[in-house]
């Protein structure tokens, strides 16, 4: 009777473990048809350049470059960004919604309020960087959201204002308590 338990918790695990497998090598598949949608519709592999979304108080920045020396490459990567920055501009986030084959967080809301969104275009010498700036806060939560999601889909570096907040609330709260103590200076025996 234990042998049989024994072999049943065994196969389950297998199962489980398979099961496992099949999500990661589906998950890895589903990572690696996008990352080809993103290097046709970047004109650069992207698993050799470097992408950064991060989120800042006035908006957020996007930046894409080679992680090497590649003239062509960074060419390709700032004719991109001119592109993307005229296309959002008006409204029209095609080209994330092809590389991620679905509607991106945030874009809807960025192309409703595109009056009150500026994208501006900044090369450098592996690629480029696309600043996004609004003082409109619905936009601008949009905007957080569309990185946010951009982040997370491309395993990319950036930062998260919402993590910044938290950091900032610590110190704030840290200050606090010392200036608290200081203030309040314990009695001495």
């Amino acid at each position: 009777m234990e042998t049989g338990r024994l072999l049943s918790i065994a196969l389950g695990i297998l199962c489980c473990a398979a099961g496992s497998v099949s999500t990661a090598a589906a998950q890895d598949s589903s990572y690696a048809a996008m990352q080809q949608r993103g290097r046709m519709a970047m004109g650069v592999d992207q698993y050799t350049s470097v992408h950064h979304f991060d989120d800042l108080a006035d908006g957020g920045r996007i930046r894409l470059e080679r992680d090497r020396d590649d003239t062509a490459g960074a060419h390709a990567i700032q004719a991109h960004l001119r592109g993307i920055a005229k296309a959002f501009a008006t409204g029209d986030f095609t080209t994330p919604a092809f590389v991620h084959m679905q509607a991106v967080p945030g874009t809807k809301e960025m192309a409703k309020r595109r009056g009150v969104i500026r994208y501006a275009f900044t090369a450098l010498p592996r690629g480029g960087e696309l600043r996004i700036t609004t003082s409109d806060s619905a936009a601008r939560r949009a905007v957080h959201e569309f990185l946010a999601f951009q982040r997370g889909e491309h395993h990319a570096a950036g930062h998260d204002m919402h993590d910044m907040h938290d950091m900032h609330d610590m110190h704030d709260m840290h200050d606090m308590q010392g200036m608290r103590g200081m203030s309040h200076p314990h009695p001495t025996p």
